[in-house]
C-alpha cells in the first residue's frame, strides 16, 4: 500500500502488529462479507484497537493506528463459523471512519512506516527468553511462527505488544515510538510483574 485508501476495519480489544499472525473466528454477516470481498484486494482489511472511551455512533471508538492484514489461511469450522488466519503487513493511520448499512466500518487509511528490522540489544535478551517460554506454554501462539525473528528488536517488541495485557491507549503510544522504547518499558513491566 502506497497511497490513501478506503478499507474495511475489523476492531478488536486485542491487536495484531506487522509481522504477527492471528487466528480469527468470523461469524457476523458483515465480517463474513468483509473476508469474502478481501480476496479481490491485495490487502484484506485493517485491524484496529477499540477505544472504550469513544462513541460507537460517531465512530470515535477506534484508535487511529491500525495494521493492514492479509488472509494467509482459511477454513470452514465445524461450528459453521469461518476460521481465518491473518498476517500483519503494514502500519496504517485511520484518517476517518464511516459505517455501511450492515454496520461494517470502513476507514480511510494512509500507510505509515513499519518499524525497521534492528538487532536486539543484549539488555533485552531476557525478553526474548521469556517470550519463547510464553510460546512454549501456549503452543497455539508459538506454532503461528515457523521462523521467529528472535534477534530483531522490532519483531520482538511487536510480538510482546500483542500478548502483554496493556490498555490499548498505552499500546498505541508505544507503537508511535520506536522498538527500543517499547522494549524498555516492556522489560520494566515484566521484571516487576
Amino acid at each position: 500500500m502506497s497511497t490513501i485508501e478506503a478499507l474495511p476495519l475489523f476492531p478488536l480489544t486485542s491487536h495484531l502488529f506487522p509481522g504477527g499472525r492471528l487466528p480469527l473466528r468470523i461469524f457476523e454477516p458483515r465480517y463474513v462479507r468483509m473476508v469474502k470481498e478481501s480476496f479481490d484486494r491485495p490487502h484484506a482489511f485493517a485491524m484496529c484497537m477499540l477505544d472504550p472511551s469513544g462513541d460507537k455512533a460517531s465512530n470515535t471508538h477506534i484508535w487511529p493506528l491500525a495494521t493492514l492484514v492479509r488472509v494467509v489461511d482459511f477454513d470452514a469450522l465445524d461450528d459453521g463459523m469461518l476460521g481465518i488466519t491473518v498476517e500483519g503487513v503494514q502500519k496504517v493511520e485511520i484518517l476517518s471512519v464511516d459505517s455501511e448499512t450492515d454496520g461494517l466500518r470502513v476507514g480511510t487509511v494512509r500507510p505509515l512506516p513499519n518499524w525497521p528490522e534492528a538487532p536486539l540489544d543484549e539488555a533485552y535478551l531476557p525478553l526474548k527468553e521469556k517470550l519463547a517460554e510464553v510460546y512454549q506454554s501456549y503452543p497455539e501462539l508459538g506454532q503461528l511462527y515457523s521462523d521467529p525473528h528472535w534477534m530483531d528488536a522490532a519483531w520482538l517488541a511487536q510480538r510482546w505488544l500483542e500478548v502483554v495485557p496493556l490498555e490499548a491507549g498505552q499500546k498505541q503510544k508505544l507503537w508511535a515510538g520506536n522498538p527500543n522504547q517499547a522494549l524498555s518499558l516492556l522489560d520494566q513491566l515484566i521484571q516487576t510483574g
